[in-house]
């Protein structure tokens, strides 16, 4: 594989991963989702599941294998959104680095092309998912209302890297607005 296709997601979805409804989850033939926590469920700093993302990853989970990998290696932090959602979980992953991903997918039981990465980061989920053979679904940062005026300056080094290197930051697959 060459930088420009590990680096582009299968799907660049509008807004956040709230915005990730079970009927695009169908049309992609997706049967399991490993998910990102900081910034693409909870902002950074946050320790806990709101509302909106507990209700949710109940709508999703009706059809969908959900795990949570994070780069995050604080055990009380993850641990407590994972519990708090009854989700799976692999913490210190070190993505781009495939292993926990791998033990998710193993967790998961299902093959790797049914499974779809899902987070706020090209050069951690997209680059690791896509590695991997799985269908990337890059999101819109959630943040929290103190920062959300800053921009994100690793995001879009990320995204100019991207580009420099040849991917295209509009998705292969038509971007989704949620109606």
């Amino acid at each position: 594989m060459i930088w420009n296709n590990l680096l582009q997601p299968d799907l660049i979805l509008e807004g956040s991963v709230l915005n990730l409804t079970p009927d695009i989850i169908q049309k992609y033939g997706l049967k399991g989702l490993v998910l990102d926590v900081d910034e693409t469920l909870v902002p950074f700093r946050v320790g806990v599941a709101s509302p909106e993302l507990q209700y949710w990853v109940e709508q999703i989970r009706a059809s969908t294998a959900l795990c949570l990998v994070s780069n995050n290696l604080s055990e009380a932090r993850i641990g407590g959104i994972a519990r708090s959602l009854n989700l799976p979980y692999y913490l210190g992953a070190a993505k781009p680095s495939r292993r926990k991903i791998r033990a998710a997918l193993r967790a998961m039981d299902l093959p790797v092309h049914q499974v779809g990465m899902v987070g706020d980061r090209l050069f951690t989920d997209v680059l690791a998912g896509n590695r991997l053979g799985m269908f990337t679904i890059l999101v819109e940062p959630i943040v929290h209302a103190d920062v959300a005026f800053y921009s994100h300056p690793v995001r879009n080094f990320e995204v100019w890297i991207s580009e420099i290197l040849g991917a295209s930051i509009t998705p292969k697959k038509k971007k989704i607005h949620k109606s």
